[in-house]
């Protein structure tokens, strides 16, 4: 069985294929809300093609959206280009995951993927980190409940507010500096953004810590994961891949 997997973000998509259970290709593509059912047709169709995977062998697709104006037009794709009616991950699909927070349908799909793959592979109590657009943390209960989510910009976001609404700082890579005093505007502005964010990451998992237990784990993941975790010691495991693999549980779940 062939499963095509997409996570559709506000900055990123994120494209897998799992045979079987295991992720044999991934890709990451921009997210543009601009774009047509088709250009996203051709553009997976070509991606598909240059990985070596033959888009007749998708049997099953499965899709967490955050950007509701695209859920849509991934369906739309899916069955014009496909021919396959996508598993939206949404209130009324089994997860597996009993979401304990006042409203469960403000979590986001993939939120609930995280939950899912997170405690089926690391177990619980655990906090997954994924560090994208938003900085997010996922409390989940020792039984496998979300019980709550912290959330914050994430550096890229931050670092583009900082450009924008300022006059005089520029854009930057987001790497770390050398050190944490910075001696030019540059240096400066990527230790507040990396080490700062080191110092947010440190102390909400130290206060989730104190709610959850001291044996909670630590689960980094998410496209910018890898600028943080290189300057701190607090994560237990990275798993990059983390939430399509969830949703490819959901999807198995759902059969």
């Amino acid at each position: 069985m062939t499963l095509l997997v997409f996570d559709v973000g506000n900055t990123n998509i994120v494209v897998g294929v799992y045979e079987g259970k295991e992720l044999t290709a991934h890709w990451r593509i921009s997210t543009d809300r601009d774009r047509m059912p088709d250009e996203y047709g051709m553009m997976v169709l070509n991606l598909l093609e240059h990985g070596g995977k033959d888009p007749k062998s998708i049997d099953a697709i499965c899709v967490a959206s955050v950007v509701p104006p695209l859920t849509s037009w991934f369906d739309e794709m899916c069955q014009r280009y496909f021919g396959v009616a996508p598993l939206i991950v949404s209130a009324g699909v089994r997860t597996g995951v009993r979401i304990r927070v006042d409203n469960p349908r403000e979590v986001g799909a993939d939120r609930i993927a995280n939950v899912a793959a997170g405690y089926r592979r690391y177990g619980g109590p655990a906090c997954v980190v994924d560090i994208g657009t938003a900085t997010t943390f996922d409390a989940i209960s020792a039984e496998g409940d979300l019980l709550g989510v912290s959330i914050a910009p994430g550096p890229r976001l931050a670092a583009e507010a900082l450009f924008l609404r300022t006059a005089r700082l520029p854009r930057i890579d987001l790497v770390a500096p050398a050190k944490a005093i910075g001696t030019n505007t540059t240096e400066s502005m990527q230790s507040g953004l990396v080490f700062g964010y080191v110092g947010l990451v440190e102390g909400l998992v130290a206060r989730f810590k104190k709610e959850l237990g001291a044996n909670m784990r630590v689960i980094g993941t998410g496209g910018l994961v890898g600028v943080i975790c290189d300057q701190t010691t607090v994560f237990d495991v990275l798993d990059p891949w983390l939430t399509l693999d969830g949703l490819r549980i959901i999807w198995e779940l759902n059969q």
